[in-house]
């Protein structure tokens, strides 16, 4: 089970930057082709609020759709699916197990073996170069 990380508004708007104050607490979203990640380089990418691990570069695939995409997260235990019905459509919402920021959206047309697409705000995450899962 993952510790939680637990802040005030006050907090976070202190170490985020008004982008990804807004995607992770506000349920906003960056501008789609705005984030420039690459999937060439192994690595692991985080929750650039609470460093919680949240996909491999290995899972990351492209979805054309203009935000990154994953068809798996890091483990089960890094991010929360929950239900959202807040855009007039029934979506599934992805958040950090850890300091449950928003993080985007998955959908059901990703590649095999998970079928999955985790669409997620690049601007929230921090990629750490070389680093592998435990």
């Amino acid at each position: 089970m993952i510790k939680k990380l637990i802040k005030t508004n006050e907090e976070w708007k202190k170490i985020l930057t008004s982008e990804q104050y807004n995607i992770l607490k506000e349920k906003g979203t960056e501008n789609p082709g705005t984030c420039a990640i690459s999937a060439k380089i192994e690595g692991i990418f985080h929750c650039v609020a609470c460093n919680n691990p949240l996909f491999i570069s290995k899972t990351k695939f492209e979805s054309r759709t203009g935000w990154p995409s994953f068809f798996e997260p890091y483990s089960k235990e890094s991010v929360i699916l929950k239900e959202n019905n807040s855009r007039g459509m029934k979506m599934t919402e992805v958040i950090c197990a850890r300091c449950e920021g928003h993080l985007g959206y998955i959908f059901y047309d990703g590649p095999p073996p998970t079928y999955k697409r985790f669409c997620i705000n690049g601007a929230i995450l921090k990629f750490v170069k070389g680093e592998k899962k435990k």
